[in-house]
């Protein structure tokens, strides 16, 4: 008994590396040191500093004394989500953690990670204040068009040229390695990397099937709203910190139901934005 467990707390290891690989958003994670728990369990406190500005010089009275105000701002997790799993204990009876390993890292990479993308990209698509742009790009030339407005957005908002992260459907993305010009490439390079998201996960809007509605037993996610084309993301700008584990194994012993091992997964986290720094997230959509 102790060996199975000991087996399935290995592979339970191995699921942050199976959200990584198949993620298309987890290159936006914060670094979790960074904020600090809430007094509630479901929120977190973010750091944010005001600074005044220069100010005369007198050769009198020498400089004027600035303000540095350092407030904190209280963000609640909006992400919860979870399942549960039973495998039965005849199935596979001495290698039941390796049934385990392969039946989590298949229902995460198929299920859990492309919602997790979409509700991601549908949050920040939503959020007030961030730059915005609708068309239909049939080509190549329209695609590096739009591009370059969404890199001149950004410069002339002040957004930092580093840390901009282009995601991009990978239709349009051929769209753009067909032309194969000195145009193509100088725009690409405006971006510090590039990362193609599947249209199926990139939507301006989605519906969380809550998995007991009639209708929505399956879970998961549809999209509601309009695609999107393309998205260019400063990863400053993001607050997004995830919380995915497995919590809880139930062996068949203690198993109240059925002969089998029980296996719970949930997912946990925010996707969000700083309020000061939405002018680093740019959205082309479909009219």
């Amino acid at each position: 008994m102790a060996n199975n467990i000991r087996l399935f707390q290995k592979y339970i290891a191995l699921l942050d590396e199976v959200y990584k690989q198949a993620s298309k958003s987890s290159i936006l994670d914060g670094d979790a040191s960074l904020v600090q728990a809430g007094k509630n369990t479901n929120e977190i406190i973010i750091p944010k500093m005001t600074l005044d500005g220069l100010a005369d010089y007198s050769r009198n009275s020498g400089y004027v004394k600035g303000d540095v105000t350092l407030t904190y701002e209280t963000v609640k997790f909006n992400y919860d989500r979870g399942r549960k799993f039973v495998v039965d204990a005849m199935d596979d009876e001495e290698t039941a953690g390796i049934a385990f390993g392969k039946l989590s890292s298949e229902f995460i990479r198929t299920k859990v990670v492309p919602e997790m993308d979409a509700f991601r990209f549908a949050t920040y698509a939503a959020l007030e204040g961030i730059g915005s742009a609708t068309g239909t790009l049939a080509d190549g030339a329209a695609v590096i068009t739009a591009l370059r407005a969404a890199a001149n957005k950004m410069d002339e908002d002040e957004v930092p040229s580093e840390q901009r992260v282009l995601f991009i459907t990978p239709t349009l993305r051929g769209m753009i390695d067909d032309l194969d010009t000195s145009k193509s490439k100088e725009v690409l390079g405006k971006f510090s990397s590039v990362v193609e998201v599947p249209q199926s996960r990139f939507n301006t809007e989605i519906e969380l099937l809550d998995g007991t509605t009639s209708g929505e037993e399956i879970g998961g996610f549809r999209a509601t709203g309009s695609d999107i084309n393309f998205m260019v993301v400063h990863t400053p700008a993001i607050l997004q910190y995830p919380k995915h584990t497995v919590n809880k194994i139930i062996t068949p012993e203690a198993n109240q139901d059925s002969d089998g091992w029980m296996f719970f997964y949930r997912a946990y986290g925010l996707a969000d934005a700083y309020e000061n720094k939405v002018a680093g997230i740019y959205v082309h959509s479909k009219a």
